[in-house]
């Protein structure tokens, strides 16, 4: 059964959620079979005091079914169950008695609209446990009353930031927010508040019922809140740039809703739902950030004959930006931490800046004073090699040159045991060559964090020729542990991220050569979906290393008897750092100028310098073009067997550098452009920039079967 019915002596029914083969309840057909049964059950009772609705399952219920939301295409079936599980949800509420949700876990999407349609809401003080809405973030938007209950609950201006920004809350702050109204140590203590509440509340009845009612705040003939009504479209279009369409359904089906009645308000939800839920957005985020991340963390990826490997001690070596970076996520998931560099200064100026990240974890709120000590009592900064004894992970986090690099591979192994794994932070350079001067290459992996290490929650997992299945499954289970994503590729020059990313910054740079409005190309990125802009990363990058990068890999591709094919930003790096001495952020001097105490904005010569070379673009031509480059370098990737799976490349590509996600990653992109358009526009766009747009052998095949990736 779906819902256990159990009635005590005080005519009180509890409702216990309870789907059979599950490991967490879901609204989909079966639990709304179930549902009907249970309503129609206490409709019939004859003495019938309240009613506790809670789960049988760690949590409280989990959300819709995806897998039948992402294959549904037919807006009216959508709109026909959603209108179905409102109505149970409805009659729950109106059936004259008072209805308590226990919350014994996580309540999100749906499970917080079940609650919601209760008369109270008591949860476990669990901080394990989240509530929210966070549907927008799968490019959906509240279909159960979420969005009409929420708003008329705690009013509109309070409910928007919870339901379009898709934020999980824990307990406490769910209660702060209103969401739940009181809280239990356990579930005995739940179920005696829930029983004396409905003692206390025979004639519970929701407040938009109650004769009187006003929604919180005002509804939108208030003139404070048309006042805030007349700008947030415009707010909201300059924070999306239109490409998340749930978020705008959002904002319009909560104020059309405030000015009629409640069921009217609930039925125009329901038209926006249906009509978010068969977008290609919405499908393209469910596809991405709930199948292909499931499944990564599932560990697809992984040799599945390798026991699961706990690492206990990790060595990295270099204290600069991304080694305590790395040090402090490892000693944050519970690690031993021995922060080397090239002598203790070095090393305790690299753990002073784990402890200031801390510090500002503490402000925040979101670390003790206690645990801030764990995590510094944990790491040992040392500018001794012989430290690293016992350590069975050592992460290389140094500067991007192959003799460095030797230099700590060396002095590291010569400290730690046989099994121990090495792993080298590099961005771009070969793996497979950089173990060639390790004593143990099948113990040689790379792990590519990205920057800031603290935030970003992608790890690249880069396997060389002769890296072990145990070393590989090592890395994995190690970046599962620091609670990050891991994605695995094969080895080659800027692997699969570093290499695609720099087509993006390069494209900028391209269109900067042709003499593109600078302005321009920026906007043209960040409507594209890209977090920063082109040039602006370039310069956040550096454009000093990404000369270094390409000088480097000069030099190793002529000592392999190739060279480098040129491209078209070749020459404004050459330029803006030949010429004028321009190399970024960090010099105060890139594309853009950084006045002490002041916003940067771009450099004013870079029109001068740059001329108009042929003609004016739209935005969509510059758009397209950043968009293309990106997905087809992908799919060369995937097609050299540098990629090997198509959710490695989607995930990575969002998580990496920030591909936009409302497109699901870059294979996506290619498969909602449509196979065989997307190599037909890739065609047309070789014959006017060059080469780096001819698709694929790869993409051709396909588009003549059919495929998809």
């Amino acid at each position: 059964m779906t819902f256990r019915y159990e009635k005590d002596e005080q005519n009180i029914v509890t409702l216990t959620l309870d789907m059979p083969g599950r490991t967490a309840n879901v609204l989909n057909d079966e639990f709304g079979v179930g549902f009907r049964e249970a309503l129609a059950k206490l409709a019939a009772e004859n003495a019938l005091t309240g009613i506790i609705l809670t789960s049988g399952k760690k949590s409280f219920l989990a959300g819709a079914d995806l897998e039948w939301l992402v294959q549904a295409t037919d807006a009216a079936e959508i709109f026909h169950n959603t209108e179905q599980l409102k109505a149970g949800f409805r009659q729950l509420e109106t059936l004259g008695k008072p209805v308590v949700a226990a919350l014994n876990g996580t309540a999100l999407g749906g499970g917080m609209e079940l609650a919601l349609a209760c008369h109270h809401r008591i949860a476990l003080d669990d901080p394990r446990s989240k509530f929210g809405f966070p549907e927008v973030t799968l490019g959906l938007i509240p279909g159960g009353g979420g969005i009409i209950r929420l708003t008329r609950m705690i009013g509109l201006q309070p409910s928007f930031p919870l339901l379009s920004e898709g934020k999980q809350m824990k307990v406490q702050e769910a209660k702060a927010a209103g969401l739940i109204d009181d809280l239990a140590a356990d579930a005995e203590e739940m179920m005696a508040k829930a029983r004396a509440w409905i003692a206390a509340h025979p004639q519970a009845r929701q407040p938009w019922d109650q004769a009187g009612y006003k929604m919180p705040g005002g509804d939108p003939k208030r003139p404070s809140i048309a006042q805030m009504l007349a700008i947030a479209p415009a707010i909201l279009k300059k924070q999306t740039y239109g490409n998340y369409p749930a978020a705008e359904a959002i904002m319009a089906a909560a104020v059309e809703g405030a000015v009629v009645d409640f069921e009217t308000a609930t039925r125009i939800e329901s038209r926006y739902f249906a009509h978010i839920a068969t977008s290609q957005t919405a499908k393209n985020m469910i596809n991405a950030f709930w199948f292909q991340l499931n499944e990564i963390n599932a560990g697809a990826s992984r040799p599945a004959n390798v026991p699961p490997q706990q690492t206990q001690v990790v060595g990295v070596l270099g204290a600069g930006m991304m080694g305590h970076g790395i040090a402090y996520v490892s000693a944050y998931a519970g690690m031993d931490v021995v922060l080397k560099d090239v002598d203790m200064a070095r090393a305790k100026a690299g753990k002073a800046q784990i402890e200031a990240i801390c510090a500002r974890q503490v402000q925040r709120g979101k670390m003790s004073a206690g645990q801030k000590q764990d995590i510094l009592d944990r790491i040992q900064p040392t500018g001794d090699a012989a430290e690293l004894q016992g350590c069975d992970l050592i992460i290389e986090a140094v500067f991007e040159d192959r003799e460095l690099k030797a230099k700590v591979t060396h002095e590291a192994e010569a400290q730690v045991g046989k099994t121990a794994v090495f792993a080298s932070n590099t961005s771009t350079l070969p793996i497979t060559g950089l173990a060639q001067r390790s004593s143990r290459p099948a113990n040689f992996i790379g792990l590519h964090f990205f920057s800031p290490v603290e935030k970003m929650r992608l790890v690249e997992i880069i396997t060389g020729a002769q890296t072990s299945p145990e070393t590989l499954a090592k890395a994995f289970d190690y970046v599962l542990q620091i609670r990050k994503v891991p994605i695995v590729v094969n080895d080659s020059r800027g692997f699969y991220t570093s290499r695609v990313f720099s087509t993006y910054v390069q494209e900028g740079q391209a269109l900067l050569a042709e003499g593109q409005q600078p302005q321009a190309i920026e906007m043209a990125g960040l409507q594209a979906g890209m977090p920063v802009g082109p040039l602006a990363l370039s310069d956040e990058v550096s454009l000093g290393l990404m000369l270094h990068i390409r000088e480097q890999t000069r030099k190793d591709l002529a000592a392999e008897g190739k060279s480098l094919p040129s491209h078209p930003s070749d020459r404004v790096l050459d330029v803006m750092t030949g010429e004028y001495g321009r190399f970024g952020k960090a010099k105060s001097a890139g594309f853009y100028e950084y006045p002490a105490n002041d916003s940067k904005f771009l450099w004013p010569e870079l029109p001068n310098i740059f001329p108009l070379q042929g003609k004016k673009l739209s935005q969509a031509d510059m758009i397209e073009r950043m968009m293309f480059v990106q997905a087809l370098e992908t799919a060369r990737c995937y097609e050299e067997g540098v990629l090997t799976a198509v959710a490695d490349a989607n995930i990575g590509s969002i998580f990496g550098w920030g591909f936009a996600p409302f497109k699901g990653g870059t294979l996506q992109f290619i498969n909602d452009y449509g196979l065989a358009q997307f190599v037909a526009r890739s065609e047309e766009l070789a014959e006017t920039y060059g080469e780096r747009f001819q698709p694929p052998a790869l993409l051709r095949q396909m588009a003549e079967r059919g495929e998809r990736f």
